[in-house]
């Protein structure tokens, strides 16, 4: 991909354009306007063949950037330009608000802080209520406050932000939790 013709991103004061990341089994890749959809599938085919690996198309998740206006067109259309041909049903195009995970935040147009936040959420409510049933001492459940509060919502923290209604929600999960 690096050596193709793509584009990808220039950033001022880089040499390197920003064109793909990779993480273990992740594959961040980033396109120019200029750069064609369809070339990047055609590359991904060809490294799938000669790699004997394969490539998910069904995770396959495009987050559109740009104005507003372009960023609909996409969607409506499954087209990044009038030039390209239409992109499958299989591959999900991000509507603003909506978001996907990558190397664990949360990535999308307009996104709700809140909404970033709901898986992270759900699963310290199913996680104290899961220890709940054992009834814990009260050593054991400020242990386990520290563990799963504040060891679930850390990395989210540190990534996206917390949004004061997200920390209002915690305070008052402690709270339940503790009494």
């Amino acid at each position: 991909i690096r050596k193709s013709h793509l584009k990808g991103f220039e950033i001022p004061g880089t040499m390197d354009k920003l064109i793909v990341k990779l993480f273990a089994d992740d594959t961040t890749v980033y396109l120019s306007k200029g750069d064609k959809f369809e070339d990047l599938l055609n590359i991904l085919d060809g490294w799938c063949i000669a790699s004997k690996a394969k490539f998910n198309r069904e995770k396959t998740v495009i987050i559109p950037l740009g104005n507003a206006a372009y960023r609909r067109h996409l969607v409506e259309t499954r087209r990044i330009s009038r030039n390209d041909f239409v992109i499958s049903d299989d591959i999900t195009i991000l509507e603003d608000g909506l978001t996907t995970r990558i190397l664990g935040g949360q990535v999308g147009n307009h996104a709700l802080g809140e909404v970033l936040w709901a898986p992270v959420l759900d699963k310290i409510d199913s996680s104290l209520n899961n220890w709940e049933k054992g009834k814990p001492t009260m050593e054991g459940r400020k242990l386990l406050t520290q563990w799963i509060i504040g060891g679930m919502s850390l990395f989210l923290a540190i990534v996206q932000g917390m949004p004061k209604t997200v920390e209002k929600r915690l305070k008052k999960r402690i709270r339940t939790f503790m009494w």
